[in-house]
């Protein structure tokens, strides 16, 4: 999962894409870069690490230019090294650079056939690359010493036509303009919006969730359409067309469940309100299931995501709600991270409990959802310790059975605790007294009630029925070989690292700031 933006204005956009960036810093702490155009030059820095870290005042002085994109990384695919952090750049044809979210699906396929077709070099394991490359090639193929927009947007046609899977992309190409585009099921998120510039024209965003463009003053247009491209040229016009047939909407649900900001709004649902919605409905089943005697004492939320989602449920049952947990916001998300004793020991670190509001209560703790359930067993092991008599658990999505093949580094299947395993043997694993879980039906109600033009959402992880259809057990098999505690981080790679002492660094046109 990642964070994407591009931003075609008529001033230095350097603040602007860091500000940008530190808005969508939940979508990956990884890693960050950013890229700038000024006169036919590019100017680049990225690393790893977390924004406020990778960009010092000296690197900000030297991205100069009134375009560029920007992006944060979570790993899903490739490696954790420096040399796969975004945006990619490749020379030829014209200079283009380009940031992703989402994962191919056949980027291995692609990978294996670019240099014998389309005489091109991947220099890493990213996905990334590959779709950067199949979009030069394809631009490349139009023949143009000055490419149109037609000519952009029939290279944004074959991709679709070439790339599986999930992807939201913001590109520049150097000294045309600045290009958006998203896959025909439009799984991950894309929104642009516009402002009213000094100098009475117009500037322009693309980006991941709409509170980054809101926080700079933008004005939400609307989303980008699944296949349709969006593309600015260098003198600020705006051109829109649908690159692809057979277009259909299914977003990705795990986007409201948990990675989204509450504040954003994507494909004209309020993420804030579908969770809402989703604690209405968890308070539902609960009556349901539990009756009215429910015994609950109150309701806690597990910082941050759920939070929404518990308010509502509390409220609904006629229960407390209290922050029972507070957070230390320094340390990274915990289900992306390699081998069960570092994941044991980082929620511990995370997340350390309010013992008054837990002495002699039965708790209902309300989490987002439940993937390898470590994080669950521990804090349920904290509540207790605390002094409560009986502790709940409840989940606001349903169980979590299948890995995610879209860009999200999900665990193998083998290591979800859902998967395999009866909503009885997980209560007894994490411990708990009680555990429901949302029902399917009800998570995507809350979802599409925001916007019922969206007939289907991308579900796979709960139902396995992947969007694109072409996930067999032969590529889950290799992706659970990837993902796998055992393998996590041990692959080998082929990679250019370019290293720089605090100074510029020339390299084919583009300057790489150390």
């Amino acid at each position: 999962m990642c964070g994407i933006v591009g931003i075609a204005g008529h001033t230095p956009v350097n603040q602007m894409l860091y500000d940008a960036l530190t808005m969508l810093q939940h979508r990956g702490q990884d890693a960050a870069g950013i890229v700038t155009c000024e006169g036919g030059r590019l100017f680049l820095r990225k690393e790893n690490g977390m924004v406020r870290d990778v960009f010092h005042t000296r690197h900000m002085m030297r991205l100069s230019g009134n375009y560029g994109i920007g992006h944060v990384r979570y790993p899903t695919a490739g490696s954790s090294s420096s040399a796969e952090a975004q945006p990619f750049y490749v020379n030829s044809p014209y200079g283009i650079t380009l940031a992703h979210n989402g994962n191919l699906t056949n980027a291995d396929e692609i990978s294996a056939t670019l240099f014998k077709t389309d005489l091109r070099h991947i220099n890493t394991d990213s996905d990334s690359e590959v779709l950067l490359n199949v979009f030069a090639h394809e631009l490349q193929a139009r023949g143009k010493e000055n490419p149109t927009d037609q000519d952009i947007f029939e290279a944004v046609a074959q991709v679709h036509l070439r790339c599986r899977g999930a992807y939201a992309v913001v590109a520049m190409i150097t000294g045309y303009g600045l290009l958006g585009f998203r896959d025909p099921n439009g799984i991950r998120p894309l929104v642009y919006g516009q402002r009213l510039a000094e100098d009475g024209g117009f500037e322009y965003m693309i980006a991941s969730e709409s509170v980054a463009l809101t926080s700079l003053g933008f004005a939400v247009v609307r989303d980008v359409l699944p296949g349709e491209a969006v593309f600015i040229d260098m003198q600020g016009r705006l051109s829109t067309r649908l690159c692809a047939e057979n277009a259909r909407y299914t977003p990705c649900i795990f986007e409201y469940v948990y990675f989204a900001r509450p504040d954003s709004t994507m494909d004209g649902i309020s993420v804030y309100k579908s969770r809402l919605r989703m604690g209405e409905k968890l308070a539902q089943k609960i009556l349901r299931e539990w009756g009215q005697d429910h015994q609950i004492d109150v309701v806690i939320p597990i910082p941050d995501t759920s939070r929404t989602a518990a308010l509502e449920l509390a409220n609904l049952l006629g229960v407390k709600y209290r922050e029972g947990f507070m957070k230390n916001r320094y340390i990274g998300r915990t289900f992306i991270m390699p081998g069960q004793q570092q994941r044991k020991k980082s929620v511990r670190q995370k997340l350390n409990p309010v013992e008054l509001e837990f002495k002699g209560k039965n708790v209902l703790l309300v989490d987002d959802s439940i993937v390898r359930g470590t994080t669950c067993h521990e804090i349920i092991q904290m509540a207790r310790e605390a002094g409560a008599r009986q502790v709940f658990f409840a989940s606001a999505a349903p169980p979590v059975k299948f890995p995610n093949v879209y860009g999200i580094d999900m665990p193998a299947k083998n290591e979800l605790i859902a998967s395999g395993h009866s909503v009885e043997e997980v209560r007894q694993i994490i411990g708990a007294d009680r555990l429901i879980y949302q029902d399917l039906a009800d998570l995507i109600d809350a979802a599409r009630e925001g916007n019922t033009a969206i007939e289907t959402f991308d579900c796979a992880v709960f139902d396995g029925k992947y969007v694109t259809g072409d996930i067999d057990e032969a590529y889950l098999a290799r992706l659970e070989h990837k993902r796998n505690d055992k393998t996590h981080g041990q692959e080998t790679h082929k990679t250019v690292e370019i290293i720089s002492d605090n100074a510029p660094v020339d390299m084919t046109g583009v300057k790489m700031e150390g």
